[in-house]
C-alpha cells in the first residue's frame, strides 16, 4: 500500500476541473477567497476544462467580482477533456487534489476518478447520485488504497450538511445517539438525481448486492415513518428526501462501525412539503414522474421542464447573484438515544437532542464552500484522515478532522438548539 500524500511537490495543491461550468465558476471564486488557508498560508491552484477561452473568461469574471485583478495572470489554465484520457492524466499529475465539477457524474465522472487514482491525485466531487458514488467505491476502493489516494464524493450540499450533521449531532449527545431523523430542502440537482436514480433503481439494487454487506445493527427502536406523514417537529407534512443523503450517511455509519467500532446511527431524511394543497400538487407530480421516468422521452421532458412537472417545487434556471444572496438552507436534526448507563435493550430512548445546520444558498454558495473546505482539510490535516487511501464519504473521511469548525467559520453553521 502506497503512503498517502497530501503535501507533495506537485505544481498545484488544487486543480478545479470543469471551472467554466455554472457551479465551477463559483468554486473558482471560493478558492480565490481562501488562498491564505492553504499549507503554510499559501495555495497553489489552477483551473482546467475543455476550452481555454472559457477558462480565461471565468478568471476574468472572478477577478472583477472579487476585486482581484491578479487572477487573470497568476492562475494557470490547463486544457483537459473528459473524453481524452491523456489530457486527464496530464492534469492529474500536476495536482495534489482535483476538484471535479463536471457532471452529470454518472456520464462523465468515472474517467476523472480513474485518472486520479492512476496518477495519484486525490479527488473531491459534489455528486448527488448514489449509483455513481457506490459504483466508484466498488470499482476503485482497493486501487485507491494501494495508491494512497482519497476519492471523496458528495462533498457539496449533497451531502456534507447531512453527513457531518449526523456526526455533529452524535458528538453533542451525552450518551448513545441511535436515531437521527432530519428535515431538509430540495433543489434542481436533487431533481436530476431523482430522475436518473429512479430510472436505474434496479441497477442500484444489483450494485449493492455485490458489496455483500450485512445489515447495520439496529440499537434501540427502529425508525418508522410512512411515505407521507405530518411532522410535529416542523409543523407540516413531510415525505422521504429523494437525494443522496441517506445512502451517503449509511455508508459513513458502516465505515465508522467497521473501522472504529462506533455504534451506528439510524438515519431518516425527510423534506417538509407544507399543507394539503401542496400534497395534492405533489401527488399529481408524483404520478406524472413515475410514468415519465420509465422512458427516455419522459426523462428528457422531466429534465427540460422541471418547474412544470414538479408544480414549482424545482426550477431549472440558475439563480442570479441577487437571488443567491437572498436564499438559504436549513437542516434540523432530531436525535434520540440513551443516557450514559442506560441499557438500550431495556426500553425506548430516554433522551433527545435537536441540532441545526444552516447556511447560504445551497447549490452555488454552500456547495463551493463545502467542497473547497473539504480540500483544505485534506491538505492541512493528513494525520486526521483515514489511515489508508480509498473511496470514501465525507463522514468517513472527515470524522476526526476540524471540518465542522472550518465550515462554521465560512458560513455553514452547526449548532445545538
Amino acid at each position: 500500500m502506497a503512503k498517502v500524500d497530501t503535501s507533495s511537490s506537485r505544481p498545484y495543491h488544487i486543480v478545479i476541473f470543469g471551472a467554466s461550468g455554472f457551479t465551477g465558476q463559483f468554486v473558482v471564486e471560493e478558492v480565490a477567497r481562501i488562498v491564505s488557508e492553504g499549507p503554510n498560508g499559501t495555495l497553489k491552484w489552477a483551473v482546467a476544462g475543455r476550452s481555454r477561452q472559457k477558462l480565461d473568461k471565468v478568471l476574468e469574471q472572478a477577478a472583477g467580482a472579487l476585486g482581484k485583478p491578479e487572477l487573470r495572470t497568476e492562475v494557470e489554465v490547463i486544457v483537459a477533456d473528459v473524453g481524452e484520457p491523456d489530457s486527464l492524466a496530464a492534469m492529474c499529475k500536476q495536482a495534489v487534489i482535483v476538484l471535479n465539477c463536471v457532471g452529470p457524474y454518472r456520464f462523465w465522472g468515472e474517467p476523472v476518478v480513474k485518472a486520479c487514482v492512476e496518477n495519484r491525485a486525490h479527488c473531491i466531487d459534489i455528486c448527488g447520485e448514489p449509483q455513481f458514488l457506490e459504483s466508484m467505491q466498488l470499482n476503485y476502493n482497493s486501487q485507491a488504497a494501494d495508491e494512497g489516494v482519497y476519492i471523496v464524493g458528495a462533498c457539496g450540499f449533497d451531502s456534507i450538511p447531512a453527513d457531518m450533521g449526523v456526526l455533529y449531532t452524535r458528538e453533542q449527545f451525552k450518551g448513545v445517539c441511535v436515531c437521527v431523523p432530519e428535515g431538509g430542502s430540495i433543489n434542481d440537482g436533487t431533481w436530476k438525481s431523482a430522475i436518473y436514480g429512479f430510472a436505474d433503481s434496479g441497477k442500484l439494487r444489483s450494485l449493492r448486492k455485490k458489496f455483500g454487506h450485512k445489515p447495520l445493527p439496529v440499537v434501540g427502536s427502529k425508525i418508522k415513518r410512512s411515505a407521507l406523514f405530518y411532522s410535529n417537529e416542523v409543523q407540516q407534512y413531510a415525505v422521504p428526501f429523494m437525494g443522496a443523503d441517506p445512502s451517503v450517511v449509511k455508508r459513513s455509519q458502516r465505515f465508522l462501525l467497521e473501522e472504529h467500532q462506533e455504534t451506528p446511527v439510524q438515519y431518516g431524511a425527510y423534506a417538509g412539503v407544507g399543507g394539503v394543497a401542496n400534497i395534492v400538487k405533489m401527488l399529481l407530480a408524483g404520478m406524472m414522474f413515475w410514468f415519465l421516468v420509465k422512458f427516455d422521452f419522459g426523462r428528457n421532458l422531466l429534465i427540460k421542464f422541471p418547474e412544470f412537472f414538479s408544480f414549482g417545487f424545482f426550477s431549472k434556471d440558475g439563480p442570479t447573484r441577487k437571488q443567491m444572496e437572498g436564499s438559504s438552507f436549513q437542516f434540523a436534526f432530531y436525535g434520540e438515544g440513551y443516557t450514559e448507563g442506560q441499557d438500550p435493550s431495556q426500553g425506548q430512548p430516554n433522551a433527545k437532542i435537536r441540532t441545526l445546520v444552516q447556511g447560504p444558498e445551497a447549490g452555488y454558495v454552500a456547495t463551493p464552500i463545502a467542497m473547497v473546505q473539504a480540500a483544505i482539510t485534506i491538505l492541512n490535516e493528513p494525520t486526521a484522515l483515514p489511515k489508508k487511501g480509498g473511496v470514501y464519504t465525507p463522514g468517513a473521511t472527515f470524522a476526526r478532522t476540524t471540518l465542522v469548525e472550518r465550515l462554521n467559520k465560512h458560513g455553514i453553521q452547526f449548532s445545538v438548539i
